[in-house]
This record gives C-alpha cells, sequence and structure tokens, in this order.
C-alpha cells in the first residue's frame, strides 16, 4: 500500500507539472519558463513491488522432501515437483537430515516463489519460479583448509580443557585416538598436564564447518611428554600416527576399553572385598560409569563367551592372539551380534556398563589373561604396530622436524 500510495503522488506531481507547462505556454508564450525540481523518488524499499517473505522449514527425523515441504505449506503437487527436480540435478533426498537447511520464500499473495536446500555446507540448491516454471541451480563450495594451532591446559577434564579454548569435543575424541596404546585418559589424567597440535580446520567462507586431519600432537603429564605425528607411510595411502623416531603409536591393544571414565580399583593381590568382606585379591581393574556407557574391544579377536556367568554376571569373553584374553563383566547389555565364536575388531562395541553379577553398583570389571595369567592391564607392555620403512625414514625424519618446529613455534608449552 505504501508504494502505491508513493507511486500515484509521484504520478500526480508529473501530471500537475505538466498541465503547468501546458497552460503557460498557451497562455503567456513569452512569459520566462518555470523552475523545474528534479522529481523526488522513492526509496528502493519502496520500489519493491512484491515484498518476500522467507521461513525456514525444520527437517524432523524420519522426514522426506515432500513431506517437509507440505508442514511448511508447500502444496503436494508443487512439493512433489521440487522433490522430482532438486533429484534429478544431483540432490540426494534420501539421505534428508534434521540438520538439513530448507528455506522458502513467498510473495504477497503467498505462493512459493524460492525454494532453497543445503544439505551441507558444500553444496546449495536453489528453485527459482518464473512465469509458472520452476528453474533449479546448485552452487559448490570448496573447503579452505587451514593449518592452525591448538593448545591448553588440564584443569578438570580434557573435554573442558578443549572447550576452554574454543574447540569442539570431536578434537577431544581425535586426541585420545591418537594415544590411546600408550596413554590411558581414564586413569592417567591429570590436572596441570598440557597439549598441543597443528590440527586442519575446514571453512566455508568464513564459518568452521569441521575439523580434517591433526598432522602433530603432544601431551604433557606426570613429567613425560608424549609425540604423535601424521604420516602415510608404505605407500597405501594410509594415514597412521608414530613417535618421533618412526615408532608407531598403534599398538594390538587399547591401554582402556572406556574412552572416559574413573578407576575405582586397580590390579592388586590385596583388596577389602566390598560385598565378601576380608581381603581377597583383585586381578582386575574396575572403571566407574554410568549405565549404559559403551564397552569398546580393546583387540581384534574372536568371542569365547557371551552371556550370564556366576558373580561376573552378564559378561563377554574375548580370546586374542599370542595368548591373549580378555574378560569384561557386570555388563547391563550385550553388543549388537556379540556371541560365542564372533569376531571383533578392535574399538567395536561388545557391551555396555551395568550392576549384574555381585556387583555394588554400576561399573566394568575388567581382566587381561596372557597364557592363563591373570596380568596387570596398567602395566602390560603389547606388541607395537609395523614402523616407518627404511626407505621413507629420511623423508619422514625431515617433515616431524618441520612439524614440531612449527608446533614450538605457534603453541609453546
Amino acid at each position: 500500500m505504501e508504494h502505491r500510495a508513493v507511486v500515484a503522488a509521484a504520478l500526480l506531481a508529473a501530471s500537475l507539472t505538466s498541465l503547468a507547462a501546458s497552460t503557460r505556454l498557451y497562455l503567456w508564450p513569452d512569459a520566462p519558463g518555470p523552475l523545474l525540481l528534479p522529481a523526488v523518488l522513492p526509496s528502493s524499499e519502496a520500489m519493491q513491488a512484491f515484498p518476500v517473505t522467507t521461513r525456514s522449514i525444520e527437517i524432523k527425523p524420519g522426514d522426506n522432501f515432500v513431506r517437509a515441504l507440505t508442514r511448511g505449506n508447500v502444496g503436494t503437487r508443487a512439493a512433489a515437483e521440487l522433490a522430482t527436480l532438486f533429484a534429478r540435478n544431483g540432490a540426494e533426498l534420501r539421505k534428508l537430515q534434521p540438520r538439513d537447511a530448507l528455506e522458502v520464500s513467498w510473495n504477497l499473495r503467498f505462493e512459493p516463489i524460492e525454494v532453497r536446500y543445503a544439505p551441507s555446507p558444500w553444496v546449495r540448491f536453489a528453485a527459482v519460479r518464473a512465469n509458472g516454471v520452476w528453474a533449479i541451480t546448485r552452487a559448490d563450495t570448496s573447503a579452505d583448509v587451514r593449518v592452525e594451532a591448538v593448545r591448553g591446559e588440564v584443569k578438570s577434564s580434557l573435554f573442558e580443557a578443549i572447550d576452554a579454548v574454543g574447540e569442539s569435543p570431536q578434537l577431544v575424541i581425535a586426541l585420545v585416538n591418537i594415544f590411546e596404546w600408550d596413554f590411558d585418559f581414564t586413569a592417567d589424567t591429570r590436572t596441570g598436564d598440557r597439549f598441543r597440535l597443528l590440527v586442519e580446520k575446514r571453512y566455508a567462507g568464513d564459518s568452521f564447518v569441521n575439523y580434517g586431519r591433526i598432522l602433530v600432537a603432544q601431551y604433557a603429564s606426570n613429567g613425560r611428554v608424549i609425540s604423535g605425528v601424521g604420516f602415510e607411510a608404505g605407500g597405501e595411502g594410509r594415514y597412521a600416527f608414530y613417535d618421533p623416531d618412526g615408532r608407531s603409536l598403534k599398538k594390538s591393544f587399547l591401554k582402556s576399553p572406556l574412552e572416559f571414565s574413573r578407576i575405582t580399583s586397580r590390579f592388586t593381590y590385596a583388596r577389602p572385598h566390598p560385598i565378601l568382606g576380608g581381603t581377597l585379591p583383585h586381578l582386575a581393574v574396575d572403571y566407574a560409569a554410568p549405565t549404559g556407557t559403551p564397552i569398546r574391544a580393546v583387540a581384534d579377536g574372536t568371542v569365547s563367551h557371551a552371556g550370564r556367568d556366576g558373580g561376573y554376571g552378564l559378561s563377554v569373553q574375548i580370546r586374542h592372539r599370542s595368548g591373549y584374553r580378555t574378560l569384561y563383566a557386570h555388563l547391563s547389555r550385550l553388543g549388537r551380534d556379540i556371541r560365542a565364536g564372533g569376531r571383533v575388531n578392535q574399538r567395536q562395541v561388545i557391551g555396555y556398563v551395568g550392576s549384574t553379577g555381585m556387583s555394588t553398583g554400576p561399573h566394568l570389571h575388567y581382566e587381561v589373561i596372557k597364557n592363563g595369567r591373570r596380568v596387570n592391564p596398567l602395566g602390560e607392555k603389547f606388541v607395537p604396530g609395523e614402523p616407518i620403512p627404511r626407505a621413507e625414514r629420511a623423508e619422514f625424519e625431515r617433515y616431524t622436524h618441520a612439524l614440531i618446529e612449527r608446533l614450538e613455534a605457534e603453541a609453546a608449552f
């Protein structure tokens, strides 16, 4: 309405000016001409003939593209047509996720005139309606990968330390995965521990999207500094971590079956028993954790038992190479497809923390047996992975020296 009033006023002013000029020429042809002022044009906002309203549509779990659009008041026929056009132009609508962005723009007659769909920060689709026909465009954005330094100090937990320096929890998991064969973040993390690393960060424009690879990382705890350098060795394109001397950080066994927890009982030959009383050996490690916490197989192997086992309650036993067996007890439930005779891989979830059997509360009872004898899981030295091949050693040493030099310059301890 505002636009129409402005346009009408402008037309009226132009008409009156023209009428005045014609009258002057007819009645007083020799009279001086009037002083004509430039017309005042309406603002760009007022010149918008069809103001547009844009609305975001929430994508819910289980949604498909048509259902989401119709819930956003797009007609069923138009929604189906749009779904077909988007799919023909490369949109993978079967992978619709709640995090995806979907927007619809409407004109004054509440007709949809543009639909925008962004399944990721790297690709965006837009459908624009003109003369009754939808036209689809696709825009791809290449990731801007920047290598940045991150450092911090543990005050209460590694998660809080990462958060304190403005980074995301995904970086905690990545850091733990590098050192989990040599350092038990459950048992050994201390206040005052320090960490630093160089990591790839992926940006879409100026917006951070996610992390790429960690190039080098160091963790300092109790006077010890452990280092991990990422490197593709052996010509197979496998990216793995090595210490500065080229030894693989990957071992045959993880240091802990839980990613983050708290040790309540260590391996000992004399522990006051909380249920039976007296002093008895406790040839295992107990980890306190909430019921339902995932439990990982510490190494590849074959399940030799999965079910109830007296005071152990619901438990899993796994047979590994080199005469090792591991036992996980007091579980609340088994992992998916975990059964006797089945194969499991390192890090595979084989069960969940519980309090079944002879237990005073939710925790994991974890044992390592070597050639029939129980050994201390926290002190056992397991076989490492393959080192850097001799032919690539010089290249690795140059690469490592440059990375650590940069790390020390950008994130000094």
